[in-house]
């Protein structure tokens, strides 16, 4: 087997190579990327900032804020560079620690999403007993228990990724260094490095989805026992947000992963992975945060605030 080094940088082919199209493209991610970072950082600067927002819901939105930075931020400066400057080449440690980076994210946030079930599940099924439950060091485990998960998942598929021999095109058929498009360059066989990816990826998913199915079953049938109109219409405004964000988010991540990498259209995984690199870290605090009127009370409570220290400055 020919050593695993000889190539040492990938050169990554991008969403388009239409010259026309670079300009335009550029623009468009690049407005995503910045309504990413300010819907995301700020949504953390503003749960910090009001202390009616301490509570475990909007612990586990700050994660999930900081996660979706994480992973857009991972991707999408690279893809702009390309777009501006061409510079479309990544060096093979570069292309690793990019991997690396997004898979630890992207597996944070699946079960963050999980825990943001059962976080719904105690608030509606076990209102009673919500304080006493979902306590700080609960809330605590979780997110540690989720950020576990998602570094070693992440050390597993780079790991057997990187081990597979790369001896001929370095040409990525993508925009960034994706596990099924770096396989697809290997020389060696990667049969085995298949069956780890779709054995590991679905356990994840099947383990977070599972609770998810579970925690809205419970809901589900709460809320139809439910004879108040309006904590019917409360109870599912809170998971139809959460619900839109897990079939998108789990419904790419299914279409992209548990397939072998040679069934794989390139083209068609380009557009998928657009969703969940820059699409839905975008929409995440639109549809968590700007729909939830604790969120736009405190965002009107902290302008206002602003606009006072600057009046009383100047």
């Amino acid at each position: 087997m020919k050593n695993s080094t000889e190539v040492t940088e990938f050169i990554l082919l991008g969403l388009t190579n239409d010259p026309e199209l670079q300009v335009p493209l550029f623009v468009i991610f690049t407005l995503i990327y910045l309504i990413t970072l300010i819907g995301n950082l700020g949504m953390i600067v503003l749960i910090l900032l009001d202390p009616r927002l301490h509570t475990p819901m909007y612990f586990f939105l700050s994660n999930l804020s900081l996660v979706d930075f994480g992973y857009s931020s991972a991707v999408t400066p690279k893809v702009l560079a390309g777009f501006l400057m061409g510079g479309k080449v990544i060096s093979y440690n570069a292309c690793a620690a990019q991997m690396f980076l997004f898979v630890s994210f992207a597996t944070v946030e699946s079960y963050l999403l999980a825990a943001m079930a059962y976080d719904r599940y105690i608030a509606v099924c076990k209102p009673l007993h919500y304080t006493t439950t979902m306590t700080a060091g609960v809330c605590a485990r979780l997110a540690i228990g989720s950020y576990v998960c998602g570094f070693l998942n992440a050390a597993i598929h780079t790991g057997d990724t990187f081990t597979l021999s790369f001896c001929e095109s370095n040409l990525v058929h993508h925009f960034f260094c994706d596990i099924p498009a770096v396989m697809l360059l290997s020389c060696s066989d990667r049969h085995s490095s298949e069956l780890v990816l779709v054995y590991v990826v679905g356990f994840n998913i099947f383990f977070a989805l599972l609770l998810i199915l579970i925690s809205y079953t419970f809901i589900f049938v709460t809320i139809l026992k439910m004879h108040s109109s309006a904590g019917y219409q409360k109870a599912l405004s809170t998971c139809a947000s959460h619900l839109t964000a897990v079939s998108i988010f789990y419904g790419t991540v299914i279409f992209m992963y548990l397939q072998p990498s040679s069934s794989h259209s390139m083209d068609t995984d380009k557009m998928a992975s657009v969703f969940y690199t820059m699409i839905i870290p975008m929409l995440n605090p639109l549809v968590y945060g700007l729909r939830n009127q604790e969120v736009k009370r405190a965002l009107i409570k902290v302008a206002l605030e602003a606009k006072l220290s600057l009046e009383l400055r100047f």
